[in-house]
């Protein structure tokens, strides 16, 4: 899954530490998300969306992987 938090973060000028504080994860979750290490729940991504004021569709975007035939 594809994310556009990092794009989203920087253009609103908050820093991985800021926006790991007010989610409640650790910064690493945070850079983790960004770097496409790790897929959040559901819960967390709708707080990164509604934080953002934003949809899920709008910060996610899921890209199905092709079956290998």
């Amino acid at each position: 899954m594809k994310n556009r938090i990092e794009e989203i973060r920087k253009a609103r000028g908050i820093n991985q530490e800021e926006l790991a504080k007010v989610l409640k994860v650790s910064r690493q979750t945070i850079s983790s998300l960004e770097n496409g290490r790790y897929n959040p729940s559901i819960f967390l991504a709708y707080n990164i969306s509604k934080f953002f004021g934003l949809t899920i569709e709008d910060v996610f975007c899921f890209e199905e992987e092709e079956d290998e035939r």
